[in-house]
């Protein structure tokens, strides 16, 4: 039996559904499931932040999923606290294709959930954002700048396309502070860092996702009043 998450669905045919799964060991796969019905009907556990063991079948990149069950108890993901989620599942789905394996990230996005349940932070996100560019390939050293000198806590930065931080003389609404850096380094970021944090990962991300918003902020700031969970 493999593991996963439900990062998205959409309806297919006649009592079925596109599912794109985020799981253990393989990455991201987009497959095919028929919901079923009455007791036996899957529909209930094919949700996100639900923990999945299952099956999969056939040999072209679109996959037959079969013998569903939930793994354990959904993670307890509600209220303001989802959008977060469901902000991390489009990242996903946008960001990785099913070429990619990404191996690693089921592991840190099933961490991040259960992190997000226990007590949420924008912290938690960046974490994510960061974990997801590493395995990209795209994200650039927050330890040493373009000329493989130490980042310097003191010291400001801008980041070069495609090359990396580069010095730069004094705070600038484009330019973010080395003590920064090697916060989001090592996983110590203070609440008077989200926002500089934020618009640093939203312009790495940008490389990334291209000009199409994500549909999971646009939801999060028509129907959540503004608050320390916007991304």
């Amino acid at each position: 039996m493999l593991r996963g998450y439900v990062l998205h669905t959409r309806p297919y045919k006649e009592s079925s559904v596109l599912v794109n799964l985020l799981v253990d060991g393989h990455g991201r796969i987009d497959c095919v499931a028929r919901l079923g019905s009455g007791k036996s009907s899957i529909k209930s556990i094919l949700q996100p932040f639900q923990p999945l063991l299952f099956q999969l079948s056939g040999r072209s990149s679109l996959k037959n999923l079969y013998q569903v069950e939930a793994a354990s108890p959904a993670v307890p993901i509600s209220g303001e606290v989802s959008f977060a989620g469901f902000y991390l599942n489009e990242l996903l789905v946008r960001c990785l294709s099913v070429e990619h394996g990404a191996e690693q990230l089921f592991f840190t996005y099933h961490k991040t959930l259960m992190a997000m349940a226990a007590g949420f932070n924008q912290a938690q996100l960046r974490s994510f954002e960061i974990e997801l560019l590493k395995e990209l390939g795209v994200m650039p050293s927050l330890t040493l700048d373009v000329t493989q000198s130490p980042i310097e806590a003191d010291f400001y930065y801008r980041l070069l396309s495609d090359e990396g931080f580069s010095t730069a003389l004094g705070p600038k609404s484009n330019h973010y502070s080395g003590e920064l850096l090697l916060a989001l380094e090592t996983g110590k970021l203070q609440e008077s860092d989200f926002k500089q944090a934020k618009r640093l990962m939203r312009q790495l991300l940008s490389a990334v996702l291209g000009d199409k918003p994500l549909k999971s902020r646009a939801l999060f700031n028509k129907g959540i009043k503004k608050s320390s969970y916007s991304k």
